[in-house]
Parts: structure tokens; C-alpha cells; sequence
């Protein structure tokens, strides 16, 4: 089993919500509908996680940490597709 980083796996739905936003505001840009992968979606995307991605990171280890102090242990999760 291949466990990930815990804080990792809690940033991911905020880096969602990045792309998203990035992603709407390059269509209203545009006056067009955009698609996420686009490259200046991608840019913009980059560049809002090097802005806020260590404030955001202590956020989430900080709350990590202290359900761990009270006892709160996450189990391991398995992020990877298994073959059915």
C-alpha cells in the first residue's frame, strides 16, 4: 500500500478550487469558456500556489498536528487505483 503525504492529501481540494477559479476567470477574460489545462489557466494556477501554497501548508499541518495531539490518528490511505 502506497501512503501519501497526509497534508498533501488535504491540500488537494483547496488546489482544486484554485484551478477552478483560474479556469473561470480565463473564460470571463476571454469571454469564452476555457478549459483547465489550458496554459495561461495552468500559469495562473502556479502562480496562486507560489504565492499562498506555504501559508496554506502551515494552515493544514497545523490543523493535522493538533487532531494528532488529541488522539485523532488519520488512518493510512491508499490513493491508487486497484485493477478490478
Amino acid at each position: 500500500m502506497t501512503v501519501l503525504d497526509p497534508v498533501i492529501f488535504r491540500e488537494l481540494p483547496m488546489i482544486h478550487k484554485i484551478i477552478a477559479d483560474e479556469t473561470w476567470l480565463e473564460g470571463e477574460r476571454r469571454g469564452c469558456p476555457v478549459a483547465p489545462d489550458d496554459p495561461v489557466v495552468r500559469e495562473n494556477v502556479c502562480l496562486v500556489i507560489l504565492r499562498v501554497g506555504e501559508v496554506m501548508r502551515r494552515s493544514i499541518m497545523e490543523s493535522y498536528e493538533a487532531a494528532l495531539a488529541a488522539g485523532h490518528v488519520p488512518l493510512p490511505v491508499d490513493h491508487h487505483p486497484h485493477a478490478a
